[in-house]
C-alpha cells in the first residue's frame, strides 16, 4: 500500500474513532488541571526494581521515585540528583556519596512519614536488592531481573553507613559502568521507614503496589486497562513547576491514543505508529520530538533448545530473512539496520562490524548440512505491545513467517498478553522471538550484559538464554579499565564473537517519538528509559 494511501486510511479511522473518544471523556473533577498520558499498557507493579518492562519503568520510576544519581535530560551526563556529591577512590573499589539533605517522602492517604530522606533509605533500597537474607528480598517474587542481569549483587562487598547523611559501597573489583547503573530507571530509593511500617502491620508485599517515594508525583489510585491517578508532590526537593495531576490514560490501540491526542483527551501518548508520524507533524496543535534511540530490536533464538543449539541452524535463520525489507515495512524510514547490538549514537559503535546478507540459496544448504528437513516447523514469538525498537512485532514476524517458508521452514507465529508473554519468555517455551532493547544508560555494557551474558539467563533479560565463558570474560575484562580506546577494541572482540555464534539477529535502531499537544511546556525525550512528567507543565 503506498504511503499517502495509508496516512488517508488512518486519517479517516482517526476521525471515527475521535467520535468514540469525545463520546466517553471522563467527567471526573480529577482530571481538571492535570496532564493526561495515554500509556500502551499496564505496569506489571510499581517497583522497576522488581521488573525490565519499559511499562512499568514508564509509571513509576521518574513520577514517583528518586535515585542516587541521574542522566541530564540534555546531555545524558551523570548528574547528582538523591546524592548531592560522590567521590572514588584512586583503586576504583569504594565509592562514596553525601546524601542530599531535606528531601521528603509522599505523604498519602495510606502512609505519612515521620522523616526526611536519609541513609538508612540508601541502604535498605540497596540491600532488598542485593541479600538473599534482607527480610524484604522475597517480597513479590524475590527477583530483581536488571541488577540479576549485571551481577552487581556478587560484585558489591559492602554498603556502610558512615552517619546519617554518608554511605560508601565498595566494590570487590573495578566497575567503569557503576555509577551509570546507578543513575538508571532500576535504581530507585525506597523508604525504609514505610517498609517498617508495612512489616510491622503484617503487609510487605504492599510497598511494590502502593508506593512512596521521593519523586515529583505520588500516587493516587490503580485500575487495571484504565488508569493510574497521580498528584503533585508539593514537597519535592527540586521544587519544578509540575501539574497537579497526572494521569495515565491506559489505552492498548496506537489509533485510539492517536484520536485522543487530536481531541485533547490525552495531552501526550505513547508510541505513535509510523503511519501517524505525518499525520502529527501535519496538525497546528500537535508537537512531534524525535530523537536517535539507543536501543536495538532483535531477532532472538532459543539457544537452549535444539535445534537452535546449533549456529548454523541460527546462520541459516539469519540469512533467510531481508533485513532491509523488514525496516521499511515496519519502521517506514525510521530506524537504520542494525549490525551489532551498539546504535551509532554509542561510544563504541563499530561501522565495519560483520553483518548477515539475505541469501536464501545458502540458508536453505546450511540446513540440509544441519539435517534440518522441509518442512520443520518452530515458533516465532511476536511481542503485543508496541516498542520504539519494534512497533509492529507482529507485522514482523508474518514477513519473517514469508521467508522462511520460502527456504522450508513452517513458523508459526505465538503471541499472549504482556505480562504472560514475559512469564512464558523466562520459563524459555519460545523457539524464537522478536523484542528488543533500550538503553538505561549509555554504557555499552548496559546492551552487552543484560543481553547476552550467563548471569542474565535467570533474569530473563537475555532472551537468547545463551551461554557462553568467553563472551562473559571479554565484557569483565571491558570493565576493568577507563580507558575508552581499550574497551572499544575489546568491544570489537565481543562484536566478532556474537556474528560467529549469532544466538540473536540484531535488527534496527529505532528513532524515539514523543507526540503531544503544544499546551505542555518541558515535554523532553529522556536520554535514557523512562518518560519523564517532573517539571512538564500544562497552559490552561
Amino acid at each position: 500500500m503506498q504511503p499517502g494511501i495509508v496516512r488517508r486510511w488512518v486519517v479517516m479511522l482517526t476521525t471515527a474513532l475521535c467520535v468514540v473518544a469525545c463520546s466517553e471523556r471522563p467527567q471526573d473533577p480529577f482530571y481538571e488541571s492535570g496532564i493526561i498520558y495515554c500509556s500502551e499498557s499496564n505496569p506489571v507493579n510499581f517497583n522497576p526494581q522488581l521488573d525490565t518492562s519499559g511499562t512499568t519503568a514508564d509509571a513509576t520510576s521518574h513520577q514517583v521515585y528518586g535515585r542516587l544519581l541521574d542522566f541530564a535530560a540534555d546531555s545524558g551526563r551523570i548528574v547528582p540528583s538523591l546524592a548531592s556529591s560522590w567521590k572514588v577512590s584512586a583503586d576504583g573499589l569504594t565509592y562514596t556519596f553525601q546524601l542530599r539533605k531535606g528531601v521528603s517522602f509522599h505523604t498519602t492517604d495510606y502512609f505519612t512519614p515521620s522523616r526526611p530522606f536519609n541513609a538508612d533509605d540508601v541502604l535498605f533500597s540497596i540491600n532488598r536488592w542485593r541479600l538473599p537474607t534482607h527480610p524484604y528480598h522475597g517480597v513479590s517474587g524475590g527477583r530483581y531481573p536488571y541488577f540479576e542481569s549485571l551481577g552487581l549483587a556478587e560484585n558489591i562487598a559492602a554498603v556502610n553507613r558512615v552517619n546519617g547523611y554518608r554511605i560508601e559501597i565498595i566494590l570487590n573489583r573495578r566497575d567503569s559502568s557503576f555509577l551509570a547503573n546507578l543513575a538508571t530507571d532500576f535504581s530507585i530509593i525506597l523508604s525504609a521507614e514505610y517498609a517498617q511500617h508495612l512489616q510491622n502491620m503484617g503487609t510487605p508485599e504492599r510497598i511494590d503496589h502502593y508506593p512512596i517515594g521521593t519523586g515529583p508525583y505520588k500516587f493516587n489510585s490503580y485500575r487495571k486497562d484504565h488508569f493510574i491517578r497521580y498528584q503533585r508532590h508539593d514537597e519535592h526537593w527540586q521544587n519544578q513547576p509540575s501539574a497537579a495531576r497526572l494521569i495515565y490514560d491506559i489505552t492498548p490501540k496506537s489509533s485510539l491514543r492517536l484520536a485522543k491526542l487530536i481531541t485533547g483527551e490525552c495531552d501526550a501518548i505513547a508510541f505513535p505508529a509510523q503511519t501517524e508520524l505525518d499525520i502529527i507533524r501535519e496538525r497546528e496543535n500537535l508537537l512531534l520530538a524525535e530523537k536517535p534511540g539507543l536501543n536495538i530490536g532483535f531477532w532472538a533464538f532459543n539457544t537452549q533448545r535444539p535445534p537452535f543449539d546449533n549456529p548454523d541452524v541460527r546462520r541459516a535463520l539469519a540469512f533467510a530473512i531481508d533485513k532491509n525489507t523488514l525496516l521499511e515495512a515496519v519502521y517506514f524510514g525510521s530506524a537504520s539496520r542494525a549490525k551489532t547490538l551498539l546504535p551509532a549514537a554509542s561510544w563504541a559503535y563499530q561501522g565495519d562490524a560483520d553483518d548477515t546478507a539475505y541469501n536464501p540459496v545458502l540458508a536453505r544448504k546450511l540446513l540440509d548440512d544441519a539435517g534440518i528437513e522441509p518442512g520443520f516447523t518452530m515458533t516465532i514469538w511476536a511481542m503485543p505491545v508496541e516498542r520504539a525498537y519494534n512497533p509492529n512485532a507482529a507485522k514482523m514476524a508474518e514477513l519473517i513467517q514469508r521467508y522462511l517458508a520460502d527456504v522450508g521452514i513452517r513458523a508459526t507465529i505465538v503471541s499472549y498478553d504482556w505480562t504472560t508473554f514475559r512469564r512464558h519468555l523466562r520459563e524459555g517455551l519460545h523457539d524464537s522471538v522478536l523484542i528488543g532493547w533500550s538503553a538505561d544508560n549509555g554504557d555499552p555494557d548496559n546492551f552487552y550484559r543484560p543481553l547476552l551474558s550467563c548471569g542474565a539467563i535467570p533474569s530473563g533479560t537475555n532472551r537468547a538464554m545463551w551461554c557462553n565463558e568467553d563472551y562473559d570474560e571479554l565484557l569483565n575484562e571491558a570493565l576493568q579499565t577507563e580507558d575508552i580506546v581499550r574497551r572499544k577494541a575489546i568491544y570489537q572482540q565481543v562484536n566478532r564473537l556474537l556474528y560467529e555464534r549469532l544466538p540473536l539477529v540484531p535488527l534496527a535502531h529505532a528513532y524515539r517519538y514523543r507526540a503531544y499537544r503544544d499546551e505542555l511546556d518541558g515535554m523532553l525525550i529522556n536520554p535514557y528509559g523512562g518518560v519523564r512528567f517532573g517539571g512538564v507543565t500544562k497552559a490552561l
